[in-house]
Formats: structure tokens, C-alpha cells, sequence
């Protein structure tokens, strides 16, 4: 491994240790997880806490492999950033789960399933798809293309690193917003919310990095 590699690699470790110390902390106040009704296994609360948070890691290995694939430093700086954020948010959620009794992993569930069965509209895998090639749910990116992105470098290792998190976002964003509508958890549900904006704004910001080096997202 690289040196910047593992640096990202304790950064992501550090958040994560952060946001199970801030998670266990917040459970004995009253704004708590679990101040709310505990959810259940198969409620939107726990379907969004598990997949979001298989969402938020290939968000940080995307970012990983870019941050050794490109010495353009703003490009470096959005991949740490996104790859702090998610691994802290990744620890929250992984946290609740811890607090409210239920399994990280549900085997016997659809990714995204507990999207299809609230009143918010959007699809079980919400434009998601499974593929041939390892694609799973909304946004994720396949086995092929983080292959393809490991094995770029300079402007088109960014290129594509834009386009893929670009798609990733949207993915996330409408898992979020389904979160929003659909979970009961209060802090869970502004978790979903501040996701939703942060990532919108990425999204704009990936966009005009993507029109710099003569490129555009991905249809």
C-alpha cells in the first residue's frame, strides 16, 4: 500500500471510531436514537441504516483509489472529504444498529426493499439494478468499473472518478429522501436530510469540475 493510502486508510478508521464514541454518547441524552421508538428489523429505520451504509463504503473506496491514481489536488481534497464524511456517517449508522438490538446484515432482504413498501414512490431499487457485473442497488458502480477506475490514471482516472461518484450521489440521494419520508428515528431522519443537501451540492461541484476537463456525467 501506498503512504497516502494509509493515511486515508486511519483517517477513515479515526472517523469511525469518532462516530461510535459520539453515537454511544448521544444515546444517554434526550436528541438520541434511541429516545425514539426502538425500530424493528424490517422497518425503514434499519433498511436505510444497513444499505446506506454498504452505499457509504464503496463511497470511500472509490475516493481511496482516486487519491493514489491523480496528484490533482483539488480532486484529492473532494475524495478525503467525501470519504471522511461517509466513514463518519457509516460509524453512526452501524451504531444504531448496535443500540437498537439489530444485525448489521440482513440476508433475507432485498438491498433497498424497505423503500417499496412506504408511501414515498420511489422504486425498490430506485434506478438500481442487479447486474451481471456486481451492481446491487441505486448508484452503486460495478465490479467492472472500480476495476476500470483502479487502472486509470491523471485526468481520466478523475474523469471517471466524477462520473461514478456523480451517479453515486444520486443513488444516495434518493435513498436518503426515502429515509426522510419513511423513518421514524428523528436523528436518523436529519442525518437522511443533511445527506440530501450535502451531497446535492457535490454533485454541482463534480459537475463543474467534470465541464473543466472537457467531460460530462454519465446518462
Amino acid at each position: 500500500m501506498t503512504r497516502t493510502h494509509w493515511a486515508a486508510v486511519t483517517a477513515v478508521v479515526l472517523a469511525l471510531l469518532f462516530a461510535g464514541a459520539a453515537t454511544v454518547a448521544s444515546a444517554g441524552s434526550g436528541g438520541s436514537a434511541t429516545a425514539d421508538r426502538t425500530p424493528t428489523g424490517a422497518s425503514a429505520d434499519a433498511g436505510f441504516a444497513r444499505d446506506m451504509s454498504v452505499h457509504h463504503q464503496q463511497a470511500v473506496e472509490m475516493s481511496f483509489i482516486v487519491r493514489d491514481r491523480t496528484k490533482d489536488e483539488e480532486v484529492r481534497r473532494l475524495a478525503y472529504d467525501i470519504a471522511n464524511t461517509q466513514a463518519n456517517q457509516r460509524g453512526m449508522m452501524l451504531g444504531w444498529l448496535d443500540l437498537w438490538g439489530l444485525p448489521k446484515v440482513d440476508a433475507d432482504a432485498e438491498p433497498m426493499e424497505w423503500m417499496a413498501t412506504g408511501s414515498s414512490g420511489h422504486g425498490a431499487h430506485g434506478g438500481g439494478h442487479r447486474a451481471e457485473d456486481g451492481s446491487l442497488m441505486a448508484g452503486m458502480a460495478s465490479k467492472s468499473d472500480l476495476a476500470r477506475l483502479g487502472g486509470l490514471s491523471g485526468k481520466e482516472a478523475e474523469i471517471l472518478y466524477l462520473q461514478l461518484m456523480i451517479i453515486h450521489h444520486n443513488g444516495g440521494i434518493a435513498m436518503a429522501k426515502g429515509c426522510v419520508e419513511q423513518c421514524t428515528v428523528g436523528v436518523e431522519r436529519d442525518l437522511a436530510q443533511g445527506m440530501v443537501d450535502a451531497q446535492a451540492s457535490e454533485i454541482e461541484l463534480m459537475v463543474d469540475l467534470l465541464h473543466r476537463r472537457g467531460a460530462e456525467p454519465r446518462a
